[in-house]
């Protein structure tokens, strides 16, 4: 009985804890699509249209939705002990599980694409809103800074773009910082041959591909866990019924 009750009060404060998160995800999902402009001064976005192209709004307030009621269902099952709520909410822990094991394989299999759809994404933003969106210019500064890096493949993703045309036909300096080449023209900017950002941001990813590896396990391990201490709650409670 007292392994029983402390699995219990584990399941019944780990719920507790999925139904807050889901609770501030769905608040902040409600504020985006309220107030969609001050939250994206917190968080800007890669385009203009990103909000169009992907509901953020309503992706969070979704996402949250289900985390609140799945915390709910945890909840209510290991305090109520209730067979049917803990098989529930077992299940669809399950399904989360083995979905997610799906999108991972499938990432792998098409991680080919990833750099152009990524590519799809952000060029757009860099074209006609850099230089123009203070939020976009910013972000894209400080990550071209940061890495060291142009643009999202090199100096060309900025040719004949808003900042382009309104600069005289130069780039941002940091295509042509390598080399420190000034004025940043076309010819500086491809001896200099600075490299996309997104070459960078591979490179960092496969320097700390452990520090990823580590989160995707705890992640698996917590739900894991959590399917684990809801059979045992289920395969307890039955028992007692027999």
């Amino acid at each position: 009985m007292g392994c029983f009750t402390f699995v219990k009060v584990v399941m019944v404060v780990f719920n507790l804890l999925i139904c807050l998160a889901g609770m501030c995800l769905a608040a902040a999902g409600i504020w985006v699509t309220v107030d969609g402009d001050s939250f994206m001064k917190v968080l800007p976005p890669f385009t203009d249209d990103f909000q169009t192209h992907v509901n953020v709004g309503i992706f969070s307030i979704t996402i949250g939705a289900v985390m609140t009621l799945l915390g709910l269902l945890g909840c209510c099952g290991a305090q109520k002990e209730s067979k049917c709520l803990l098989i529930m909410f077992f299940s669809i822990i399950l399904v989360i599980c083995i979905a997610e094991t799906a999108a991972a394989i499938v990432a792998l299999v098409y991680s080919s694409y990833t750099e152009i759809i990524l590519k799809t994404w952000a060029t757009p933003g860099l074209k006609e809103q850099y230089g123009k969106d203070k939020i976009l210019t910013d972000l894209w500064n400080s990550t071209m800074t940061t890495l060291q890096c142009c643009g999202f493949s090199n100096y060309t993703d900025f040719s004949e773009s808003y900042y382009y045309e309104q600069n005289g036909a130069l780039y941002p300096p940091t295509c042509c910082a390598g080399l420190q080449l000034f004025p940043c023209d076309d010819d500086n900017a491809g001896f200099s041959n600075v490299v996309g950002c997104y070459k960078q941001i591979v490179k960092i990813i496969q320097r700390n591909v452990n520090i990823v590896g580590g989160i995707a396990a705890g992640v698996t391990a917590i739900e894991v866990a959590a399917m684990g201490v809801s059979m045992y709650l289920y395969c307890y409670l039955d028992k007692k019924a027999t």
